[in-house]
């Protein structure tokens, strides 16, 4: 695995989610898809996932007081979770996406609170995982649960299947 590439990950003046989500995801596969010696690698899967309410894109938050508005902007509300991912395979990139819509449970600030100072949330897009503790804040989600996680498997296996690779296989 490499490391996560040094990119910009501003969202552009006007820029849609799903654009923004899709660019994100090309952007980093192509800063994979070279290794550091200047060798092409056989194939680079670049990944974003962004939180969506409204219009807006609600990042990772900077700290428990930025975390806190966030879960309480969820809070009783509809979201949309967008996922994209990006394979470099070959010269070749190929995008694919998913969209998520997740309804939150209604909780008072205690519960809210308490999620927070798990600090589970702090380095996730929204504030919170579904994966873990952040699950009981969830009341329901229509699509891609491991899209709400960051990487839409479905997508994945579609993009790795069209270029021949075998994800199933171990060697």
């Amino acid at each position: 695995m490499l490391p996560a590439p040094d990119i910009d990950e501003t969202p552009l003046p006007q820029e849609p989610p799903l654009e923004y989500v899709c660019r994100m995801a090309r952007e980093k596969a192509q800063a994979g898809a070279v290794a550091a010696h200047g060798q092409p690698l056989g194939a680079v899967l670049g990944a974003d996932t962004a939180v969506v309410l409204g219009d807006e894109i609600l990042g990772k938050p900077a700290d428990k007081e930025q975390a806190l508005a966030m879960l309480k902007a969820l809070n009783g509300n509809e979201h949309q979770v967008m996922s994209a991912l990006a394979l470099s395979h070959r010269g070749q990139l190929e995008v694919r996406y998913a969209i998520t819509r997740v309804q939150f449970r209604h909780l008072d600030e205690v519960h809210l609170q308490a999620y927070v100072d798990t600090g589970e949330g702090a380095d996730k897009a929204g504030g919170y995982g579904i994966q873990g503790l952040g699950a009981a804040l969830v009341a329901s989600l229509t699509g891609s649960y491991s899209g709400v996680v960051g990487l839409p498997l479905e997508q994945m296996v579609e993009l790795l299947d069209q270029v021949g690779i075998r994800y199933w296989q171990t060697n």
